[in-house]
């Protein structure tokens, strides 16, 4: 007879408790290890979610895609507050174990490089560092192959009769996206028309919401590890804070920042 459900059962819980292997008997090293895997747990969620609202806006569903897409916007919100719990970690205390993480660094994590890719950053070079992890790597590989959730919010625009290039919607999609003048006027026509492209206005809303969050949480990362490392190397042979200073200018949907200075 199968037993009862608990709430340990459907949790897994045993398992989920078992998975943390701290290499040092220091309290912040745990911290460490629960906020990285809180984080990837999280990414985990958005990768579901994202590919839910690619499959809804490619079938041109796209109010059932805000709801998604509203869900991720919320979960960057959360992981970024994080942020906040690891800052009670001083430089002291992170120095302390710092060894034991070796080449190991976020900058290999292949579920934060898909959902990347999934919004439309493309750089198929972290792929060799899931060389070791086939199935991760998979993963990865078909989220860069993909068209992103702005390829398909582009093609949606073409499917309501905005004008968009054909060298647009027939783009190489593994490499990375390069904004153009004419997807810019397309959105452009819908953000002076929202009565009439109300759907698009709103999904355009939706996805400056998940580059707003994809900002927020890239300061906030840079302002934690120089909070906590100061101006050293990262693991892994990043060059640290300034390597991440670097990803500040980043964003997924281009047009959708430009237009705003011509409205």
């Amino acid at each position: 007879m199968t037993p009862p459900m608990t709430y340990a059962r459907y949790l897994a819980l045993d398992d989920l408790l078992a998975c943390q292997h701290p290499q040092s008997e220091l309290d912040d090293e745990m911290l460490f290890i629960i906020i990285h895997q809180t984080k990837e747990l999280w990414l985990k969620q958005i990768i579901r979610e994202m590919h839910l609202a690619k499959a809804q806006v490619q079938a041109d569903a796209l109010v059932p895609a805000y709801k998604a897409l509203a869900r991720v916007s919320r979960i960057q919100a959360v992981m970024t507050l994080s942020w906040d719990i690891l800052s009670t970690m001083t430089p002291s205390d992170y120095s302390r174990f710092r060894h034991v993480l070796g080449p190991s660094s976020g900058f290999q994590s292949d579920q934060f490089r898909t959902v990347e890719y999934l919004l439309g950053l493309k750089d198929g070079s972290f792929l060799k560092y899931q060389d070791d992890r086939p199935q991760a790597q998979a993963a990865m590989r078909a989220a860069l192959e993909t068209p992103s959730i702005w390829d398909d919010a582009i093609a949606a625009a073409a499917r309501a009769g905005l004008p968009i290039p054909a060298e647009v919607l027939n783009r190489d999609v593994s490499q990375p996206y390069v904004a153009n003048p004419a997807v810019e006027a397309a959105f452009l026509t819908v953000y002076r028309q929202p009565d009439r492209y109300w759907e698009l206005y709103q999904l355009a809303e939706k996805l400056v919401d998940l580059d707003d969050a994809m900002a927020s949480w890239r300061h906030k990362h840079v302002v934690t590890v120089e909070r906590v490392i100061g101006g050293k190397r990262g693991t892994g042979g990043t060059a640290g804070v300034s390597y991440l200073q670097a990803t500040l200018a980043k964003r997924a949907f281009p047009e959708l920042w430009s237009l705003r200075t011509e409205l």
